[in-house]
C-alpha cells in the first residue's frame, strides 16, 4: 500500500485516556502509530495532524494538558478543528492538495467518530484512502468491546476505503 501522507486524528492526551474510560489498547495503538510517523518521516512523506479544540470543562478543552497532542514534530503542520470531519472548516484540504497527496493513512482515535468522518471527507474529494487496522482505536461503547466498535467503523466506510490488517503494509511514495 503506498500513499503520500498521514493524517493523524486527535492524538491527544485526554482523547486517550478517556473521560470515564481510556481508549483501549492507548499504549500499543500509540506504538503502532509512532511506527507508521517513522516511516512516513523517514520517506519525507507529510504528516498531518488533527487537533480537535473541545468544548469548556471537556477532557479536550483547549490549552489544557488533555488538549495536547502525543506524537507531533515540531514542523508537521496541527490542524485545528471543532467537528469530527477534520476537513469541515479547516485547511486540512488545502494542505493535501499543497503537497500533491493523492492517497492517504489515516490514523489515531477515535474509530467510529473523527477517524470516520475524515476518512468518508477524504473519499469524497477524491483521495484515495488507506486505514491501517492496527493504527486507530476508540472506547468500549455502552456493552460493545471497543475492538468491535472500530471494526464495525472501518466497515461502515464501504468498499472504497482500503482497509490494512497492519500499518507495517503501508509504504510512502518518494517526496517531491
Amino acid at each position: 500500500m503506498i500513499v503520500d501522507a498521514v493524517i493523524v486524528v486527535d492524538m491527544q492526551q485526554g482523547v486517550l485516556a478517556g473521560g470515564a474510560e481510556p481508549v483501549a489498547a492507548a499504549a500499543t495503538l500509540t506504538d503502532r502509530v509512532v511506527a507508521l510517523l517513522g516511516r512516513a518521516r523517514l520517506a519525507g512523506a507529510p504528516v498531518i495532524h488533527l487537533q480537535n479544540d473541545g468544548a469548556p470543562g471537556a477532557t479536550d478543552e483547549p490549552f489544557t494538558p488533555g488538549w495536547e497532542l502525543v506524537l507531533n514534530e515540531p514542523a508537521e503542520p496541527v490542524v485545528r478543528k471543532t467537528e469530527d470531519d477534520g476537513f469541515a472548516g479547516t485547511p486540512l484540504g488545502a494542505l493535501l492538495d499543497g503537497h500533491g497527496v493523492r492517497r492517504v493513512a489515516v490514523c489515531g482515535v477515535l474509530s467510529e467518530m473523527c477517524v470516520s468522518a475524515t476518512a468518508r471527507t477524504a473519499l469524497a474529494r477524491g483521495l484515495g484512502v488507506v486505514l491501517p487496522h492496527d493504527t486507530h482505536g476508540t472506547y468500549p461503547l455502552d456493552e460493545i468491546p471497543a475492538d468491535v466498535v472500530a471494526r464495525v467503523a472501518e466497515h461502515a466506510l464501504g468498499d472504497e476505503v482500503e482497509l490494512v490488517a497492519e500499518a507495517a503494509a503501508v509504504t510512502f511514495a518518494p517526496a517531491g
